[in-house]
């Protein structure tokens, strides 16, 4: 979300390219951001790249609908442990979440957190962690395996994506 991120170029500055360069596009879903936390950007500035993005894609008649931010907690927490770095990220993720979630800016919202948080340990539910026995990607304590990405996709109500026929029901 943040121009000039180090980690590669910003998605602010691939949107022309990536998304908006698409024949067709009439519906994004969003989910962006938790990079940008662990590269040390603020809640402020990421949700006015949100704002951007959203912005930019309703100019073009594109419906933006927002994923929410699954833990990172493992990541920030365990696999670089730097004293309150984990639970300092997990709370600007929390504050990046309910922005989603209540700020109006999206047309709608894709709880992925909801879908595979943990509320015990607040990170994700073990079994869609890497390495779990659902996977064989390595452990990179962020993203989840194939059966979190699956139960993040289950979570998305499709109703709203589907091709409108005027005229029939």
């Amino acid at each position: 979300v943040v121009p000039n991120a180090a980690s590669g170029p910003a998605a602010v500055d691939r949107l022309d390219r990536d998304v908006l360069g698409l024949s067709g596009l009439t519906h994004v879903i969003w989910m962006e951001g938790i990079n940008d936390l662990g590269g040390a950007h603020t809640t402020d500035s990421i949700i006015d790249g949100y704002k951007d993005v959203v912005s930019r894609l309703h100019a073009q008649g594109v419906k933006v609908y927002a994923g929410t931010l699954t833990s990172a907690l493992g990541v920030f927490g365990v696999a670089f442990p730097t004293g309150d770095n984990g639970t300092a990220i997990d709370a600007d993720r929390k504050v990046l979440n309910d922005f989603i979630r209540t700020s109006g800016l999206f047309d709608g919202v894709e709880d992925f957190d909801g879908a595979t948080l943990d509320p015990a340990t607040g990170n994700m539910k073990d079994v869609y962690l890497p390495n779990s026995q659902f996977t064989q990607l390595p452990w990179d304590y962020l993203h989840p395996n194939h059966a979190g990405y699956n139960a993040m996709g289950l979570a998305v109500n499709i109703a709203p994506f589907s091709p409108h026929r005027h005229g029939h029901h």
